[in-house]
């Protein structure tokens, strides 16, 4: 049987990202911690972390860590429904991965009303839509949003809908660059803005007009400072449609191109044996999201 004592070391060390804050989190001494991932490692018979800053599951810790979520969810349903059982806050931590931009538009107004009813308090972890599945199939987080389609053995995905992004730049950016009309064989050699080392959205943009290549970008990681940098003149970069409507109605933003919008999925993951909190949430999505997202 699963000693969920070593298994709460393993799990608090990947989610506080160390020994050390893994261990404050669980009240014990950070010596106490590591006797406890390596007690865990000897009955397993082989490692369940890596040692680095900061700690990475292996594979057999990834499992284990799953199993952990899915566990806190099914003991959650338990004290809803024994309520007798369990003295303790009956305020619930649900940790969930979705992207930036998901979280700067329609998240907030999605999931609000669900979490105020249900009393959950959400770790959200920001990463890019076609990666967040990663923190997913690690065992970090119980569900996520992303661009990918296909879920992690033991999941299931959900289209929630599409997110429109375009591609604009501020009136002084196109007028200083391109003064005879925005040409698209030079966009590469103009300044884009790019999320991160994980965002294709530019790329995949210039190659459905043709362009290949390399191009010039500055690297801006929060989605706030990213419109911030467009409407200051920049670079170009592709947005959702929801988060520059204002700045498009006003002209203080213009699309580069227009009628070449990216349209991009968003899935929503969740694990299959997640319990009644996971279900509702993803009731409650299914639900609001569609028409959020227009």
């Amino acid at each position: 049987m699963l000693d969920y004592k070593l298994l709460a070391a393993l799990n608090a060390v990947i989610e506080h990202g160390g020994f050390e804050r893994g261990a404050a989190s669980l009240g014990l001494s950070q010596s106490a911690v590591s006797q406890r991932i390596k007690l865990l490692e000897s009955r397993l018979g082989t490692p369940v972390l890596v040692r680095m800053s900061p700690p990475q599951a292996t594979a057999a810790g990834q499992r284990l860590l799953n199993h952990v979520q899915q566990v806190r969810l099914l003991e959650r349903d338990l004290r809803t429904d024994l309520p007798a059982m369990d003295s303790r806050s009956s305020m619930s931590r649900l940790r969930v991965a979705l992207n930036a931009d998901s979280l700067a538009t329609w998240w907030a107004q999605a999931i609000s009303g669900w979490c105020s009813a249900e009393q959950v308090l959400l770790d959200m972890q920001v990463e890019d839509q076609d990666v967040g599945l990663r923190r997913m199939r690690n065992g970090e987080v119980a569900a996520c949003v992303c661009a990918t389609e296909q879920p992690v053995a033991g999941a299931r995905s959900l289209l929630l809908g599409h997110m429109p992004y375009l591609a604009v730049a501020s009136r002084e950016f196109i007028a200083r660059h391109f003064p005879d009309g925005v040409s698209i064989a030079q966009l590469p050699q103009v300044p884009a803005i790019v999320f991160g080392p994980d965002d294709q959205l530019q790329h995949r943009f210039l190659r459905q007009l043709g362009v290949a290549g390399e191009f010039e970008y500055h690297l801006c990681p929060s989605s706030e400072g990213f419109v911030r940098l467009l409407t200051a003149g920049i670079g170009w970069g592709m947005v959702p449609a929801l988060q520059v409507a204002t700045e498009l109605r006003s002209g203080v933003l213009c699309e580069l191109v227009p009628g070449q919008a990216q349209q991009v999925a968003l899935y929503w993951h969740y694990w299959r044996n997640g319990g009644q909190l996971l279900e509702g949430l993803t009731r409650e999505l299914a639900a609001r999201v569609p028409r959020l997202l227009g």
